[in-house]
This record gives C-alpha cells, sequence and structure tokens, in this order.
C-alpha cells in the first residue's frame, strides 16, 4: 500500500484538519474486507442511498448508529439459534458477523433505514442550515453601501 503524504496540503488549507484526518484514516483502514457486499448510489442532487446485501440477517439482528459524522452498521447473528443444527452440504451464504462504516461528509442526515428481500437501505439527504447557504454581503465604504453578488460589486437598492 502506498503512504501518501498531506503535508504540503495544511501550509496551503484552514479549517480541513477533519477532513485530512479523514483520509488518513481511510487510509490506514483494511482494504481487503469485502462482507457484506454494498452500493452506494447518488439519487438526486442532495440525495444517497446506501445498499448492503445482508441475506440471512433479521432486523434485530442489525445496528444502525451515527456518530459525529460516522455512519456504522453492524450485523450479529444471534446466539445458539437452530441453524447451528443444520447439516450443509454447501454453505453460501455467510451469515457471519459485520462491521461497516461509512465517513458522511457534514449536514448529511440519515432518512431511513429499511430492510427488505435480503437488502439493508439507508436513505441519506444533505441538508445545509440555512446559515450555511450562500449569501449577500453589504460592503459598507465612503461612497455608500454596495453589495457583492456573484465576484462582481452592485448598488445596493
Amino acid at each position: 500500500m502506498r503512504t501518501v503524504d498531506f503535508t504540503p496540503l495544511y501550509r496551503t488549507i484552514v479549517g480541513f484538519d477533519r477532513l485530512a484526518d479523514m483520509i488518513d484514516t481511510a487510509a490506514k483502514q483494511e482494504t481487503g474486507v469485502a462482507y457484506p457486499p454494498y452500493n452506494i448510489e447518488q439519487v438526486g442532487e442532495h440525495e444517497y442511498i446506501i445498499e448492503l446485501a445482508v441475506a440471512g440477517f433479521s432486523e434485530s439482528d442489525i445496528d444502525v448508529e451515527i456518530q459525529e459524522n460516522v455512519l456504522s452498521v453492524a450485523g450479529k447473528r444471534g446466539a445458539g439459534e437452530a441453524q447451528d443444527s443444520r447439516n450443509f452440504l454447501h454453505r453460501g451464504i455467510a451469515e457471519r458477523s459485520f462491521e461497516r462504516r461509512f465517513h458522511l461528509a457534514d449536514h448529511i442526515q440519515v432518512r431511513e433505514a429499511r430492510l427488505e428481500n435480503g437488502l439493508l437501505t439507508i436513505r441519506l439527504e444533505r441538508e445545509v442550515p440555512e446559515a450555511m447557504k450562500p449569501r449577500r454581503i453589504a460592503i459598507n465604504g465612503k461612497t455608500g453601501a454596495k453589495l457583492l453578488t456573484g465576484g462582481r460589486k452592485a448598488s445596493a437598492a
């Protein structure tokens, strides 16, 4: 695995410490874990869906949790179930415990999680707070107030 040094970027960016830490963390995570398989789909400008193939798991076997912009999905089969007494000739459905983590951007909210036909579907939506949306800034100077719009100065009405 190749190591990337982000030190030069730290000299030119301000306030992106969390982003750099996320990249470092993602680079250090195990790359060989492929269970359960999943899809991430963008279904709208601000809407996303994560699907995980969790065949053999019920709703009570799966925990979905979000903490500090990290979405964790963990599955653990109930202990002592009747499956232990079954005599498999071939066992292709893993049904083993797992944990998947997804780092979410700021202002991404989990709207819904549902389990249907062996697929866990988690619907996400970006909800930018009003205070974070673009706004006009008044410029006060000797010639009077002016508004900054799209990189140009325009007279205030």
